[in-house]
């Protein structure tokens, strides 16, 4: 749906800096931005480029209702689409893509189409047909061999109603993070399947480093990529990313587009790779939504947030690429988070880094790559919001 005339857009403000670089960047850009959130203080609400704020329903607690509190918003003529920047925000618009196509552009999966990203286990199929390598996959109830290096996670991405018979309706959940299994000693399995509120899947753990391949895509099209190498996570087991630099690897680029392609997508999506010993690829995930490490992104010159305006609102991108290998970004608090986890944490499979060696990696890196995901001279209060949301959490905590 074309929607040439409009110059609003609804971004759900939580506490990441994909969200955040999305209203700064169409901010900075003229757009009128409309925060929605659940939270009573996400950054968002803080920064210079808000125009406006809305209380809406949870998502976790009330699907339906913060479906229809976006509608609501999207039913205003000035707004011109509707960015998603987590599972529930993309899970809501792709169920209901057909309603909100009525008063603005779509630039997400049908629901089928997420179906095939959420369910890992259709996700690994579509990855093996498009010729995707991919880590010995399982359900944990069928694992026999457990000498293996395995993993444990979530089969689907987000637990519903129908995906999960511990969840009520119009509520969602999301698994418990990935589990790393000691080779050798067979687990608990009823215990883990208890705690995932579904059968989880298994797969052979694969060491190296983590790489995302970027692509925003119009019905199975690319139309910008880029790509994102992990350097260090909130764990130094990996996990979320928090110091993330932009890369050129075509191989990761072939990888990429070969599954995005397969899925016949459309919308913005981040692909998760483990590189190995020999090189090879190693599909991980798709997040279909816009990346919570979007500001390295736009460090390295690809503003997605214009991009995914212009396709969503006029079919097509015009707008500056000038893409730059190369350039990293920071989130400066899952810094601190990285060097206390190499201090102070142990997990099986993967040695424990020096903590000098850490801590002079970080302030060098500091030093050579002062780009930040929130830290901005020109927008100062979303960064203190968020230190303010963390030191609270961290308080709530003891």
């Amino acid at each position: 749906m074309s929607q040439t005339d409009a110059d609003a857009v609804i971004v759900p403000a939580i506490g990441t800096g994909g969200s955040l670089s999305v209203i700064r960047s169409l901010g900075r850009a003229g757009y009128t931005t409309i925060a929605a959130s659940e939270k009573q203080r996400p950054p968002s609400f803080s920064s210079r480029y808000c125009d406006e704020r809305y209380r809406v329903p949870s998502p976790q607690t009330d699907l339906d209702g913060y479906a229809d509190a976006l509608l609501t918003l999207a039913a205003n003529d000035d707004v011109g689409t509707i960015v998603p920047v987590r599972e529930p925000d993309v899970y809501v618009l792709a169920q209901r893509r057909d309603e909100f196509a009525e008063h603005v552009g779509v630039l997400w999966p049908t629901a089928d189409g997420l179906n095939k990203i959420h369910d890992r286990k259709r996700l690994f199929a579509a990855a093996e047909d498009a010729g995707v390598t991919v880590p010995e996959t399982i359900p944990l109830d069928e694992v026999e061999d457990w000498d293996r290096e395995r993993i444990v996670k979530g089969r689907h991405a987000i637990l519903t109603a129908e995906t999960s018979e511990s969840v009520p309706e119009g509520e969602f959940r999301s698994p418990p993070k990935t589990i790393f299994l000691e080779p050798g000693e067979e687990p608990d399995v009823e215990a883990i399947i208890d705690s995932m509120d579904h059968i989880p899947i298994t797969q052979a753990y694969v060491a190296g480093t983590e790489y995302c391949f970027r692509g925003l895509y119009d019905d199975g099209e690319a139309v910008v990529t880029s790509q994102k190498k992990l350097v260090r996570g909130y764990k130094y087991c990996r996990g979320p990313s928090i110091y993330h630099e932009a890369v050129d690897e075509p191989a990761l680029e072939k990888a990429g587009r070969a599954l995005l392609d397969e899925l016949d997508y459309t919308g913005m999506a981040s692909v998760g790779f483990i590189r190995d010993a020999d090189g090879e690829f190693n599909l991980l995930e798709i997040n279909p939504r816009i990346p919570s490490s979007l500001p390295m992104d736009i460090h390295a010159g690809l503003d997605y947030p214009e991009y995914f305006w212009e396709l969503a609102t006029e079919g097509e991108v015009t707008a500056e690429q000038d893409y730059q290998p190369g350039t990293a970004s920071h989130l400066l608090r899952g810094e601190a988070v990285h060097l206390h986890s190499v201090l102070r944490e142990e997990y099986p499979l993967t040695p424990r880094p020096s903590g000098t060696k850490t801590t002079w990696n970080i302030v060098r890196s500091l030093v050579e790559q002062p780009q930040f995901d929130y830290l901005s001279l020109d927008d100062p209060a979303p960064f203190l919001r968020d230190m303010a949301n963390a030191g609270r959490s961290m308080v709530s905590l003891l």
